[in-house]
């Protein structure tokens, strides 16, 4: 008797929709920006300078991005190291954003460096004292690591399907062996990629916090803490989940797809603990650091840290303690999106509004370049979220039969 699974498969919906024009737009103004960047200069763009070598493409893009991008670890030790199999719907697309979040993340050091064209420099020269150096060379190959991983996806979606036109006609036979030889390699090893994503993520997400703590005091007290590589890990783990959950309501709704609120409740149920160790470190360490007299003085600092502390944590956290939110997707939504807001938050605090030089003679505020480079980026990602979505087998839909492929999950049988 058959009975109701659910199946990764490629959906059937239209790619172009006026929001999806409207994302190719703002992508376009994005990328014409990018190449004035290359042609005429860093300097030609942005605001950097002297005293400011860095701004909102290494607090966005780059540090805000490996955060966000946290869903794919997350979710790959729940589903696959901890074998929890009834979270295996929402592992693929949260892979799936991870490995473009990643990506977006290596453009975003590609673009923002001075002398782009050197950035193959770590791979030879090595620099076992920088922590930006473990920060490159985890994030390279933990980018490497999530495109094997989503290498059955593609498999799954063309064995026995390879289709060559006229003259290469002739290949297809042998481009279907190889995906099959392919297939069985990556099923008999998944697991040891899968490992080693999460020990990567694991580094440079902390790795991070050690780049903010060597700053000294350029950094403002509310955040700079010995403990910061600890906050930075934490708090990425604690988003993880939340932008699982961030992603899939919006792609069931721009899909037009029934959302996966039993998985997703289940889900957001793990966030309150996760957010709240979170919270507990970061109120500990204002204690004992006794940092909460800056509090006292109303400035910019003071403020952006109430609101990422208020909105950010203790509300979502509080939130995600009803029933009912859990039980709500646009309540359920809200959430996850004030924690997503929140570690987006943090990472602008830590690496913009904290930073303070002290021979700077003015502050820093983002270019309208630098703010549509930025832009461009996410509409681009979010572009090929749909792209792929659409063509490949991501997102799992109900189905009356068992699957047919071995790969039920990011290669994993």
């Amino acid at each position: 008797m058959s009975h109701e699974v659910h199946n990764p498969v490629p959906i059937k919906h239209k790619y172009f929709t006026p929001g999806v024009i409207g994302l190719i737009i703002i992508a376009v103004n994005g990328l014409v920006f990018l190449m004035g960047r290359f042609f005429f200069g860093i300097g030609a763009v942005t605001n950097l300078n002297n005293q400011y070598p860095w701004g909102l493409w290494i607090g966005v893009d780059v540090a805000a991005g490996v955060a966000l991008a946290a869903g794919g670890f997350t979710t790959a030790a729940l589903g696959h190291i901890m074998h929890r199999d009834e979270y295996h719907a929402i592992v693929r697309p949260a892979l799936l954003t991870a490995m473009l979040g990643y990506t977006f993340v290596a453009m975003g050091v590609f673009v923002d460096i001075g002398r782009w064209y050197f950035i193959w420099h770590p791979l030879v020269m090595w620099n076992g004292n920088s922590a930006l150096f473990e920060v490159g060379i985890c994030v390279m190959i933990y980018l490497t690591v999530l495109y094997i991983e989503f290498l059955p996806v593609v498999t799954e979606r063309f064995i026995g399907k390879v289709n060559l036109p006229k003259f290469l006609a002739g290949f297809n036979k042998p481009v279907d062996k190889f995906l099959r030889v392919l297939d069985r390699g990556l099923s008999k090893t998944m697991f040891i990629f899968i490992i080693a994503g999460v020990v990567l993520s694991s580094l440079h997400q902390s790795s991070l916090g050690t780049l903010m703590v060597i700053a000294g005091p350029k950094m403002h007290p509310l955040w700079q803490t010995p403990i910061l590589p600890l906050l930075f890990l934490l708090s990425a783990v604690s988003v993880g989940f939340p932008m699982v959950i961030f992603e899939s309501l919006i792609a069931s709704r721009s899909l037009k797809l029934k959302p996966e609120m039993p998985v997703l409740s289940r889900l957001g149920s793990m966030i309150a603990p996760l957010l709240g160790i979170y919270l507990a470190f970061k109120i500990g360490d204002m204690v004992i650091r006794k940092t909460f007299v800056y509090l006292v003085d109303f400035n910019t600092a003071s403020v952006m840290f109430t609101i990422e502390l208020l909105f950010g944590v203790i509300i979502p956290l509080r939130m995600f303690l009803s029933p009912k939110v859990l039980k709500t997707p646009s309540l359920l939504f809200t959430a996850s999106a004030l924690v997503v807001f929140g570690v987006l938050l943090n990472r602008i605090n830590n690496f913009v509004v904290a930073y303070n030089p002290p021979y700077s003679t003015e502050s820093y505020f983002p270019s309208f370049g630098e703010i549509s480079v930025t832009v461009g980026f996410v509409a681009i990602l979010v572009l090929a979220y749909r792209f792929i979505v659409l063509n490949f087998p991501v997102i799992s839909l109900p189905s009356k039969t068992a699957p047919q492929t071995k790969y039920t999950i990011r290669g994993v049988k």
